[in-house]
C-alpha cells in the first residue's frame, strides 16, 4: 500500500517527496565536500577524511539517479517514503532522508487499528547532508518534521533509528534527539565499506514524543542547533 506524503515544511528546511528532478541537486550536495584526497566516485568511502565514510551516499549523477529509482520503487511497494532535504530560503538541495521498513501489524478485525493506511512502526534512515549543512539546524528540523508527521498524522507507535556502531557522530546526533539506545545488533547490515556492520539501535515510542517534541522545539529556537 503506497503512502503519499505532502511537503513537510519548517523554518530552515522543507522535505520534498523525492523525485528524479532532485538528482542534480543530490549530486551537487554530495560533491561539495570532496577533496583531492577523497577516493574516486566509483569507490566506497574508506578514508577517515571522508564525510561519508559510514554512509552510502550517491556520488555523481548516474548513482543519484539510481538512488532515486530505488527509493521510488520502495515507495511504490509501500515500504518507504523518501524525501529530498531542501533549504527553505533558496531551494538548495542539502541531502536526503526517508521512512523505511514500514510495518503494518496484523491487528484483529474488531481492533481500531485494523487495516490502517498508515504505519504502526517504521524506521528513519538513509539520512545524509552536505558538509555545509552539518552543525546547522537542518538535521534537527528534518527529524522534527518527520517525527511530528509520523506520530501526529500517521499515529505511528514506534520509530526506530540505526547507525553504524563505529559512527560516533551519527550516534551522538540520534541521542541528542532523545531516542533511547536499545543495544548493538551484530552483523546487522552491509556497511558503506562493504563489511557486515554492527548497528547501534535506537527508538522513540509514541508516549515519549510530547517530551521529545518540546525538547526539539527548544533546540530549534536556539541560535544554532
Amino acid at each position: 500500500m503506497k503512502i503519499e506524503s505532502p511537503v513537510l515544511r519548517g523554518k530552515h528546511v522543507r522535505l520534498e517527496p523525492l523525485e528524479q528532478r532532485h538528482a542534480a541537486g543530490l549530486t551537487a550536495a554530495s560533491a561539495i565536500d570532496r577533496t583531492e584526497k577523497d577516493p574516486p566516485t566509483t569507490d566506497p568511502p574508506t578514508k577517515d577524511s571522508s564525510l561519508y565514510r559510514w554512509s552510502p551516499v550517491p556520488q555523481g549523477l548516474v548513482e543519484a539517479t539510481a538512488y532515486i529509482d530505488t527509493a521510488l520503487a520502495w515507495q511504490d511497494a509501500g515500504t518507504a517514503v523518501s524525501y529530498a532535504t531542501v533549504r527553505e530560503t533558496d531551494g538548495t538541495v542539502l541531502g536526503s532522508t526517508r521512512f523505511f521498513n514500514i510495518e503494518r501489524w496484523a491487528w484483529p478485525q474488531d481492533h481500531p487499528r485494523h487495516n490502517r493506511e498508515f504505519p504502526d512502526a517504521c524506521e528513519i534512515g538513509y539520512t545524509w547532508l552536505s558538509g555545509k549543512a552539518i552543525r546547522t539546524p537542518a538535521n534537527t528540523e528534518a527529524k522534527f518534521l518527520m517525527l511530528a508527521h509520523a506520530f501526529e498524522k500517521w499515529q505511528t507507535l514506534r520509530i526506530c533509528l540505526h547507525a553504524d556502531a563505529r559512527n560516533q557522530r551519527s550516534r551522538t546526533a540520534i541521542e541528542r534527539i532523545g531516542a533511547k539506545f536499545e543495544g548493538i545488533l551484530r552483523s546487522h547490515r552491509m556497511a558503506a565499506d562493504y563489511i557486515a556492520r554492527d548497528s547501534a539501535r535506537y527508538s522513540i515510542v509514541a508516549a515519549e514524543w510530547p517530551k521529545i517534541k518540546q525538547n526539539l522545539i527548544h533546540r530549534l529556537d536556539q541560535p544554532q542547533s
